[in-house]
């Protein structure tokens, strides 16, 4: 069985043999942040692909938040690569929840959670302990609170 960190070898592999700079460069530092999450303890371990998976979702989170600085900095170039950087790594990743999608999740678990008497501010964290599992790596934490809000709002 193929794990996810040895994909992700491979794909290196083969982008250092394809002269892939932009490729090649992406899956080392992702490589890299994955091998400190397996130091970081007490002891060192191998990830599980769910781990593996988080690490590469971060790093891809990364990405995004810094082409947009260097968007809003005015570096066109260093934001079209960051960008660019993401769009590798979000092949790696479940394929994202749309709009709609994600608004039926979150509105089945407003009604369970409602039913489950949580009303006001205390809903927010019932809602979201309902919602998580369903859409854990498929759609951002920040997202996601932000579709809660807006239903339990209406």
């Amino acid at each position: 069985m193929t794990t996810l960190k040895s994909k992700l070898q491979e794909d290196l592999n083969a982008a250092i043999k394809e002269r892939d700079e932009l490729r090649s460069s992406t899956l080392r530092l992702t490589l890299a942040a994955i091998t400190k999450e397996e130091v970081a303890g007490k002891e060192k371990r191998e990830l599980s692909d769910d781990e593996v998976q988080k690490v590469i979702a971060k790093e891809a989170k990364k990405r995004r938040e810094a082409a947009e600085a260097f968007g809003q900095g005015g570096r066109a170039e260093q934001a079209e690569r960051e960008r660019a950087e993401g769009v590798i790594l979000d092949a790696y990743l479940p394929q994202q929840l749309g709009d709609d999608e994600l608004k039926q999740i979150v509105a089945q678990a407003v009604e369970e959670a409602r039913a489950a008497g949580a009303e006001g501010p205390r809903a927010m964290g019932a809602v979201m302990k309902i919602v998580n599992p369903k859409v854990a790596g498929r759609a951002e934490g920040g997202r996601v609170a932000a579709v809660v809000k807006q239903l339990l709002a209406g």
